[in-house]
């Protein structure tokens, strides 16, 4: 029996997931075949599926790739003298990375598991993820007294998650809304929603 190398196998299965996302961003999840993203990839069918058994496997596969790099950053920010200062230029750094291909495919992805069972458990797994690093971003800041200590670390987290989604229609309902003053008021209201009285004063 052929071993694997698992290198290489990574090396593919990332080429594979990055072609996704281009077809993912450029025709949406409905409107990118299995087929357009093996001609993306230059790959078979047959091959693509050695490595996923479907487009919802490898919407899982992308979105388990972005949480354990928020992990790492989360990790990062915790470590800071200032968790609240990190959290702000972790934000802007995230809204700089992200362009408008991106908020798009994550719209469509949304949408898309309304009527979509498998990508819907999807969705949903990775949101309690995300506030579950969120909350727990938030007791610690907490603990250090860095963070309002009277705010409910799991709801924090959720409305934070809301704020981050809803500033990701703005380019949507407004093209010519300024993306970098945008971003700035952002930070303003999570770090005053954050601090604690104290502090404010």
């Amino acid at each position: 029996m052929r071993k694997v190398d698992p290198i290489k196998h990574e090396e593919k299965r990332q080429q594979i997931l990055d072609a996704a996302g281009r077809c993912f961003a450029r025709d949406g999840f409905q409107g990118a075949s299995i087929s357009d993203i093996c001609a993306e990839a230059k790959i078979s069918p047959g091959h693509l599926y050695h490595y996923f058994a479907s487009k919802e496997a490898i919407v899982a596969a992308m979105v388990e790739g972005g949480l354990e790099a928020a992990s790492e950053r989360f990790s990062q920010i915790v470590d800071s003298p200032d968790v609240l200062a990190a959290f702000a230029s972790e934000v802007q750094q995230t809204k700089a990375r992200h362009d408008r291909s991106g908020r798009m495919l994550l719209l469509d992805l949304l949408a898309e598991a309304e009527r979509n069972p498998v990508l819907a458990k999807v969705v949903q797994e990775h949101s309690r993820d995300v506030r579950r690093l969120l909350a727990e971003f938030i007791r610690k800041g907490q603990a250090r007294e860095q963070i309002d200590a009277s705010l409910d670390p799991e709801l924090t987290a959720a409305i934070l998650m809301s704020v981050f989604d809803g500033l990701k229609t703005l380019s949507i309902r407004d093209p010519k809304i300024d993306k970098k003053k945008g971003t700035q008021m952002l930070t303003t209201l999570i770090t005053r929603f954050l601090t604690p009285p104290h502090a404010a004063r």
